[in-house]
């Protein structure tokens, strides 16, 4: 993913109004981030507990979805597995997204959702740069290339969500 600039950033969210994404917390350290690892920039709101967003190239253009999330933790004996790398957690690890939808169906309430990594990280676990406990990530046969493919179309195939 190519580095973004917080006007960027804030032009490309596709499930709030232009006032909403004015107002939402953008990271200061985009300068900081690894963006030669990434498939999307995801952050959580740390004035909003329950609120993450997600931003990533698709088709030409940047789309930035906001998404919430229940604030609370599952018991630590319990893993989950996000859906778009496959990563497994213990207790709060992978939370249920959810994210408005675009357009008039978002504004009548309508919402899609999907088990993903709670701190938004899937793309350097995928690529080995970020790692956690073992079992985390299974021993694939794919390689890091088909990983990588196979998670950003996972997250295509939930951004398509977004606009049906």
């Amino acid at each position: 993913m190519r580095s973004l600039t917080e006007p960027e950033i804030r032009d490309s969210f596709v499930n709030c109004s232009k006032g909403e994404a004015k107002r939402l917390a953008v990271p200061r350290d985009l300068d900081q981030h690894p963006w030669a690892d990434l498939d999307f920039l995801g952050w959580r709101d740390p004035g909003a507990p329950d609120r993450s967003y997600l931003v990533t190239e698709r088709e030409g253009r940047l789309v930035g979805v906001t998404l919430r999330f229940p604030s609370s933790q599952r018991d630590i004996l319990h893993r989950s597995m996000c859906s778009l790398c496959l990563t497994t957690h213990r207790g709060g690890g992978v939370s249920l997204m959810t994210a408005r939808k675009a357009g008039a169906a978002g504004r009548e309430g309508n919402s899609v959702g999907l088990y993903m990594c709670t701190d938004l990280a899937c793309s350097l676990y995928v690529r080995g740069k970020k790692s956690l406990d073992s079992g985390s990530r299974f021993e694939e046969s794919l390689t890091e290339v088909e990983q990588i493919s196979r998670t950003t179309g996972n997250l295509s195939a939930f951004l398509d969500k977004l606009y049906v």
